[in-house]
């Protein structure tokens, strides 16, 4: 079997990677990433691209089509990941976020690539009142983000004649401990809070839903993407990746990171503007269809992966929403330095 992973050098990557390496073993691995946040390791161990067959560099509107020749799955993970960095580069997230990914499949459709997984989100859902959201209810991306990963979607399922199988995985919010780990998503921004200065700060009211997945169990739900027949939901699925027990509201996510650090205090914003991004989910859709893939990670488990990963590092910085363990910052440190234009191109010396 032979694999290309675009995007493998982010957060969700490695932990992918090193997953399928071991399900694996025989299998050619191949990254695809541009290497902005290479440097951002969160590990004392080796580079996490050492299970990698062979890792290639570039920018992933121009990956050459012959990097699919005998390539059996695609696995998208390439994005502008969240919604600072899509408000900062709005035009240039729809062009790596959409137009790059259905260029992206187009190229592997013609290369008789059986198997495409793209990884959509949740925050398609946007504000969502009422009953958890299913795969089949109103959608309401709020942001340039969202509107990429539903638009991508939305195109790849014009595709859906040709013999490739396609899945998008709607994943819920990315938690959890990586060799890469980013500091933006708001489970792993707590953890953070806690082990540098047992103070959490809420930026909300807490009030808002959030439904979180954590990144190994991201990778399972990717394995099982990866070997699924027509059969389990057709020839292009939309699904929700995540697990029912997930859903949690921002300031039970917070109370779960201070039991886990005691003497941790908890700072909640009762005076903030109210959080358009609310929305519970309904997962009962991908437990039918993939029984044997369902999340295992609990979450007392991955605030303790968390807090265990960020000490091991010797992870002791208050101002951590100001630093590069934030991707919008790396990006802006990247620009500051002459390295990247606005575009998102690394700047030939």
């Amino acid at each position: 079997m032979k694999i290309l992973i675009t995007g493998n050098m982010g957060y969700v990557g490695p932990v992918v990677v090193r997953f399928l390496r071991a399900r694996f073993p025989e299998a050619a691995l191949i990254g695809f990433d541009a290497g902005f946040f290479a440097h951002c390791l969160t590990t004392p161990g080796p580079l996490p691209e050492r299970h990698l067959t062979a890792q290639h560099f570039g920018d992933v509107r121009d990956l050459p089509a012959e990097l699919l020749q005998g390539v059996d799955a695609v696995v998208h993970l390439a994005a502008i990941s969240n919604d600072p960095m899509g408000k900062r580069f709005e035009a240039v997230t729809d062009e790596i976020n959409r137009g790059a990914s259905l260029r992206l499949a187009k190229l592997a459709e013609a290369a008789g690539v059986r198997s495409f997984v793209f990884a959509s989100s949740c925050s398609v859902y946007g504000f969502a009142e009422g009953a958890a959201r299913r795969e089949d209810d109103p959608l309401n991306p709020l942001t340039a983000y969202a509107r990429s990963k539903i638009e991508t979607e939305q195109g790849l399922r014009r595709l859906e004649n040709g013999p490739m199988l396609i899945t998008c995985l709607r994943f819920a919010t990315a938690c959890g401990f990586s060799e890469r780990l980013r500091l933006d998503l708001v489970l792993n921004d707590f953890a953070a809070g806690a082990v540098a200065s047992r103070g959490i700060s809420i930026l909300s009211d807490g009030t808002p839903w959030r439904p979180l997945i954590d990144v190994a169990d991201m990778a399972l739900a990717i394995e099982w993407a990866i070997g699924r027949d027509a059969d389990r939901g057709g020839r292009v699925l939309s699904v929700n990746a995540g697990s029912d027990a997930w859903n949690h509201r921002v300031r039970d996510l917070a109370a779960a990171v201070a039991e886990a650090c005691p003497g941790t205090t908890v700072a909640i914003n009762s005076d903030a503007p109210p959080d358009k991004r609310s929305y519970r989910v309904d997962f009962s859709r991908f437990r039918e269809l993939a029984p044997e893939h369902q999340p295992r990670t609990t979450l007392a488990a991955s605030v303790a992966r968390l807090i265990a990963g960020l000490r091991a590092i010797g992870f002791d910085d208050p101002n951590f929403r100001e630093s590069q363990r934030v991707r919008l910052h790396t990006l802006a440190k990247l620009q500051a330095d002459g390295l990247v234009d606005d575009g998102l191109r690394w700047i030939t010396p």
